[in-house]
């Protein structure tokens, strides 16, 4: 087998492990906030996380100015505490593979924003079609809350929340970032940055440290779960696998997320969705995957090299 056969092989087996990992982690974080608020999983998984990227690139980013450096900011209250807390909370009012499905809707946001605010090419035809059928599904997730009695449809409207926060913090990143340099010690930088704004939800919130918590089996092996797996290893190897790949063939195994996030809530969970979550779930992914079709195959070739 050639090299370059070997890689875009071993691209799309750590694609799928990749899609794997995040898939659960709802369930993860789901199991977790049985014995801790949301604001406490937050900031222990990002600390734990924010020290294995320590160990990986022990350099810090250098200084580059204060105007950076409230990027930075705004980043890590976006990206890392509004985003995960959204998400977290979320969880606590719907079932793990609503918030799965909801969230990945973050694409389409970030589409909208970057065509107001980055000046970037008008979305096309089939943007606005899957954008149409996305918040069909979503609207039908809702609608399944609210007719079941079953679900609290706060936790869907936290989990869109989420999907658009993510789609400002993608904004920032492409516009006033620069992480291509050194894209470990950035990520470690935002972090950063994301635990001290996590400082006074943390009060607000009521954050207590009960170590006999995290002496728990199982609240140790789904932080470290979440903070090594989920958010440092796979970090990394995620960034490799768009490299090997390209952004759009790796794009199909973000895609697969939802779904595995609803079959091991029910694995797992025992989170069994009805006939009009598993439909809306199925609008909201083909929703997406219109929205990312091109208008001719030369682009799709284009956005590979």
């Amino acid at each position: 087998m050639k090299k370059q056969n070997r890689s875009v092989m071993i691209g799309h087996i750590l694609g799928v492990f990749t899609a794997v990992i995040w898939g659960t982690t709802f369930i993860s974080t789901k199991l977790l906030l049985g014995e801790m608020a949301p604001i406490e999983v937050l900031i222990y998984r990002f600390i734990a996380g924010y020290f294995v990227l320590v160990l990986v690139c022990p350099k810090p980013l250098k200084f580059t100015g204060l105007k950076e450096e409230l990027w930075y900011l705004a980043a890590g209250l976006s990206g890392v505490t509004i985003y995960f807390l959204f998400e977290n909370v979320a969880l606590t009012y719907t079932l793990a593979g609503n918030v799965g499905v909801i969230v990945s809707t973050a694409p389409m946001f970030t589409a909208i924003l970057a065509f107001l605010f980055l000046k970037e090419e008008r979305p096309k035809k089939y943007f606005f079609l899957g954008f149409l059928v996305a918040m069909s599904g979503i609207l039908l997730i809702n609608y399944n809350g609210r007719v079941s009695m079953k679900l609290n449809p706060k936790g869907d409207f936290l989990a869109l929340g989420a999907a658009f926060v993510w789609a400002v913090y993608s904004i920032i990143i492409k516009k006033h970032l620069n992480m291509g340099e050194n894209m470990i010690a950035a990520t470690r930088r935002i972090i950063f940055y994301g635990l001290i704004s996590m400082i006074p939800f943390g009060f607000l919130m009521g954050f207590s440290f009960e170590p006999v918590k995290l002496m728990q089996p199982e609240v140790i092996g789904n932080l470290l779960f979440l903070s090594i797996g989920a958010t440092s290893i796979c970090y990394i190897i995620w960034n490799w696998t768009v490299q090997e790949l390209g952004a759009v063939k790796a794009s199909v195994y973000i895609y697969i997320i939802p779904v595995i996030t609803i079959v091991a809530s029910a694995v797992f969970l025992g989170e069994i969705p009805g006939l009009v979550t598993i439909t809306g779930a199925f609008l909201t992914i083909i929703g997406l995957l219109l929205s990312e079709k091109k208008d001719s195959v030369a682009e799709n070739k284009l956005l590979d090299k």
